[in-house]
């Protein structure tokens, strides 16, 4: 436990920040699940909203400070390469 004021203030920001943090990596893997079983039922207008949203919360998260740019970069980029995979199976 802190024993001074500012400790104990450092304790209460970083609670609130786990919170946040957690709640907007929380939004990102919801959205690229999303995004994965919109390429599982292969509905071009779903895959392409859900797409959209998962490129958002990621951009989002990465300016936030949540995760890294280059974390943001490579997951749109696993993303893109999937839709791509799937258009020459299709």
């Amino acid at each position: 436990m802190p024993n001074t004021a500012s400790a104990k203030k450092k304790l209460r920001q970083a609670k609130k920040r786990t919170l946040r943090n957690r709640l907007v990596k929380a939004k990102v893997k919801a959205a690229i699940k999303k995004f994965n079983e919109a390429l599982q039922s292969q509905n071009v207008e779903n895959i392409k909203t859900a797409l959209i949203g998962a490129v958002k919360a990621l951009d989002k998260a990465a300016a936030k400070g949540v995760i890294h740019k280059n974390s943001a970069a490579r997951k749109k980029s696993r993303l893109y390469k999937k839709l791509k995979q799937l258009s020459i199976a299709v």
